[in-house]
């Protein structure tokens, strides 16, 4: 089959095509921000994220890159063969810290450290950000309705808790209905009709773009190791538990040793992989995924008191903190940035914590 595969399509900054109204749009998500912030943050007593406030767990591990990679894979990051730490942060995306019961998408964001290279720009320290979800593809295809996403996220944070659990019941069923002929809805997920399913056993995608160095790819982290591969859809009972997944997290992280592979998706047909529509899913027959490095844990407590304060409280994830080489791309991930930016700010300065990357 390899073969028969088209060769990958090196980086060139024709790929992007930045529209004209980007900036209007980013300050319409810092208006949704905003009010996202200013109501959590009046809640809770302190400013946490905008997007993925809950944490359920925190891994320490170790990043291993492959040696003997084919040159188009061994590029930025996994370039030279080598072992870095690393940090896992689980989480579900909404901006305020609501009940387990209301079904949502999982979220991974990675931090590996003792990275050297040129930097992105405003990107601090020697850390390099990956941010996924468990689904292939964005929510939204474009910053327009990426925006129109964060407005109705801001129009529903901290409005009635009974309500939104409810409406997850029906979704979830709605979402379950479309599965079963053989299609699903990203919006019914985001909106609350996802699964409740483990988040150890789930496999997390980039989704969208960037640059793998010379190339152009998509990420996966794919558990692999067998007490990971035990909780895949696994559905986690959170009755009468508002903090189920954390707690089931915290059970299996303790006697789990993880083991997770990393594999890239080259860009090779942009008409089939589009890079301004990131609700579009690469085709892997197109452009399989393709393991370069694996990611390792040892059984650990995944919610101790040491990493809330370290992770949950004083780091940030941005696909923007990291390498030249890793540069983010297209539409969703261009106006990121200073929406990123804003909410790490409005943290920094409601907390009067400054938030630094690790040294």
């Amino acid at each position: 089959m390899t073969d028969l595969l088209k060769p990958p399509i090196r980086y060139s900054t024709g790929l992007e095509q930045p529209q004209p109204d980007e900036a209007e749009t980013v300050e319409q998500m810092e208006q949704s921000f905003d009010t996202i912030l200013e109501t959590t943050s009046k809640d809770y007593g302190k400013a946490v994220r905008a997007v993925h406030a809950k944490a359920h767990g925190i891994l320490k591990g170790e990043l291993t890159i492959h040696d003997n990679l084919p040159p188009e894979l061994a590029q930025g990051l996994f370039a030279m063969p080598g072992t870095h730490p690393v940090v896992m942060r689980f989480s579900t995306n909404p901006g305020d810290i609501l009940d387990d019961a209301i079904g949502l998408p999982r979220g991974l964001a990675w931090k590996v450290m003792d990275v050297d290279g040129d930097r992105l720009p405003g990107a601090e320290g020697r850390t390099q950000d990956f941010v996924m979800v468990n689904a292939p593809a964005f929510a939204a295809p474009t910053p327009q309705k990426f925006a129109g996403n964060l407005k109705l996220l801001a129009r529903t944070t901290d409005k009635a808790e009974w309500a939104k659990k409810a409406l997850s019941y029906v979704l979830r069923g709605a979402e379950a209905a479309l599965e079963a002929v053989g299609t699903e809805s990203t919006l019914l997920k985001t909106m609350g009709g996802s699964k409740n399913v483990h988040p150890l056993g789930e496999t997390y995608f980039s989704a969208t773009p960037f640059r793998h160095g010379a190339f152009v790819a998509k990420y996966q982290v794919v558990p692999v190791s067998p007490g990971l591969t035990a909780l895949t859809d696994t559905v986690i009972d959170t009755s009468g538990r508002p903090n189920a997944i954390r707690e089931d997290m915290q059970t299996s992280a303790n006697k789990v040793r993880g083991e997770w592979e990393v594999r890239v998706q080259l860009l090779r047909d942009t008409d089939a992989q589009p890079i301004e529509d990131a609700a579009t899913p690469w085709p892997e027959d197109v452009s399989p995924f393709v393991t370069v490095a694996t990611i390792r844990t040892d059984p650990q407590d995944s919610w101790s008191a040491d990493k809330v304060a370290e992770v949950d409280e004083n780091l940030r994830f941005s696909v923007w903190t990291g390498l030249a080489a890793h540069q983010p791309l297209g539409g969703v991930n261009r106006v990121r940035k200073p929406i990123y930016d804003h909410s790490v700010e409005y943290r920094r300065r409601f907390n009067g914590c400054p938030i630094h990357e690790p040294v």
